[in-house]
């Protein structure tokens, strides 16, 4: 399985939200992204890659965000099961919310291990969207 973010997150094959370019598993298509723009993190054992691809996360990412090891996994994983959850529910729903943010579903499975650093990253860029993008995407306040 493969796992990749852009600016509107999506796990599988993603592509970005607005007038960016839609991006598949061809790496060929993220080599004009600019090197701050780029978080990729990625595991042979799990078979998974992360690319976010969003102007200011990584800077966010390594200011703003708690660090590494401040939330426990199960933590994240509850957590990003309920965010993505609502994400689904609104790219099922383009009528409602805007599609150019809510474009792919997300498939992320609960019974999946994907690691602490895949769940760190996805929760992190639930909260940076929410906060950026005005957004809410569970009853909990996206905080810092």
């Amino acid at each position: 399985m493969r796992l990749f973010f852009t600016y509107c997150l999506f796990i599988s094959i993603l592509t970005s939200c607005g007038s960016s370019q839609s991006l598949t598993n061809n790496t060929q298509d993220i080599d004009n992204v600019p090197e701050e723009d780029l978080v990729r993190l990625e595991s042979d054992a799990l078979e998974y890659e992360i690319i976010i691809i969003e102007p200011g996360f990584n800077a966010w990412l390594s200011t703003m965000a708690r660090p590494e090891g401040y939330y426990s996994q199960p933590y994240l994983e509850s957590r990003n099961n309920v965010m993505v959850q609502e994400w689904n529910t609104r790219v099922l729903q383009p009528g409602r919310y805007d599609p150019n943010m809510y474009q792919l579903q997300i498939d992320y499975r609960p019974g999946i291990n994907y690691g602490y650093d895949l769940n760190y990253k996805l929760y992190n860029y639930f909260i940076y969207f929410q906060i950026t993008y005005k957004q809410r995407l569970s009853s909990y306040l996206p905080r810092i």
